[in-house]
């Protein structure tokens, strides 16, 4: 009886078998789906670095075991000792501790480009200059990269364009189209959508840089398991569905925040006027994502009695599940700025990021209306 199952099984395997060897060495010489050894390659994760790849439009993917190990990969493809990236001051905080912490001691140059110069460049680029790393929609503030416009200045100075793809998912924005050369995500968020795997994907515009990139992920051991490869893919397959609701949800949410009188500010693309708003729209394909920040007032107690005050709505430092939470910027993924860099990036004390989820927006909105009447 022949056996074909509708989803792929589980390779819960770090080995595999070969016949003789005859076979090991068509193993190393025969293209195909092959395998020998799970840091190498495996099934679920193979499966779900193609289904991303089509998602992206890219030539080849690889995923990895973070979205960290993702960031990692991707400026390793083009860069090494001695070589000099600039990276967009508006980023993750963990993508600038990877960058300043630990690139710097292997040689590697940062210098952090404010978004007023990212067009331009003018000022920034080196010789050894091989790279510019942004965001698609800033963490936190939400700032939208016009990302054809920045591929043009990266492509006149003769620089790779690095996009992390993260808040918008290749349902909003596909930046391969748009000129980049390398797309990553941190498929712990709203590739897999439901808070229960921790992975990374790297997407290539051209196949040679996704075969290096296979072959860091491979050297380095920065690997996915089997489960969560099977996870993620599992989870990939309502993406379209779910962002469809993050995205209505978030601007009804967004819409809403800006009407009350304790909030002092909402940073959300889907407000008429937020300043890349008419972008966001054309380059989102008329969604505008389900991540948005909004200030309060800017003291601790009143932060901490919002989130008491929260009864469904967990305090969270994470994003994209299908449930709603709240983080703080200030002591979370931004925790490593000084003080100055925040305050000159607008991460004030005040300021609360919300992940929208999928749940009925009344029932968020009445939670969120429970925290600001307790400041």
């Amino acid at each position: 009886m022949s056996i074909s199952p509708k989803t792929t099984p589980i390779y819960q395997t770090s080995v595999f078998t070969f016949e003789d060897l005859n076979a090991l060495e068509a193993y190393f010489s025969e293209p195909g789906p092959q395998y020998m050894y799970t840091r190498y390659g495996n099934p679920n994760t193979d499966e779900l670095a193609q289904e991303i790849n089509l998602l992206e439009q890219g030539q080849g993917a690889v995923v990895t075991s973070s979205g960290m190990s993702a960031i990692l990969t991707a400026v390793l493809v083009y860069a090494k000792a001695g070589d000099h990236v600039l990276c967009a001051e508006e980023i993750y905080g963990g993508s600038s501790s990877l960058l300043s912490s630990e690139l710097t001691r292997m040689g590697v140059e940062v210098t952090y480009v404010p978004t007023a110069d990212i067009y331009s460049l003018e000022g920034y680029v080196q010789d050894n200059t091989k790279l510019l790393l942004v965001e698609t929609i800033s963490n936190p503030m939400m700032t939208v990269m016009d990302l054809a416009q920045v591929a043009q200045a990266c492509q006149a100075k003769g620089l790779k364009l690095i996009v992390d793809n993260t808040f918008a998912s290749p349902i909003l924005t596909n930046p391969l189209t748009l000129g980049a050369d390398i797309v990553i995500h941190s498929v712990t968020k709203y590739l897999s959508g439901h808070s229960d795997v921790t992975a990374g994907v790297v997407v290539a515009k051209e196949a040679a840089d996704a075969q290096r990139a296979a072959q860091i992920m491979r050297t380095w051991g920065l690997n996915l398991s089997p489960f969560e490869g099977w996870l993620a893919a599992r989870g990939l397959k309502t993406l379209k569905l779910r962002m469809r609701e993050h995205s209505a949800n978030a601007l009804v949410l967004a819409q809403w925040l800006q009407q009350h009188p304790k909030v002092q500010a909402v940073f959300y693309p889907g407000l008429p006027d937020h300043p890349q708003h008419a972008l966001a729209k054309e380059q989102g394909k008329g969604m505008f994502g389900g991540m948005l920040s909004f200030r309060i007032a800017d003291d601790t107690e009143s932060v901490n009695r919002f989130m008491r005050a929260l009864t469904h709505i967990p305090f969270a430092p994470s994003l994209a599940g299908v449930t709603t939470s709240i983080s703080y910027p200030v002591g979370t993924s931004h925790r490593g700025l000084t003080p100055a860099q925040r305050e000159s990036q607008g991460i004030t004390v005040g300021l609360i990021r919300l992940s929208v989820g999928i749940e009925e927006v009344e029932e968020l909105r009445a939670d969120l209306a429970r925290g600001l009447a307790a400041i």
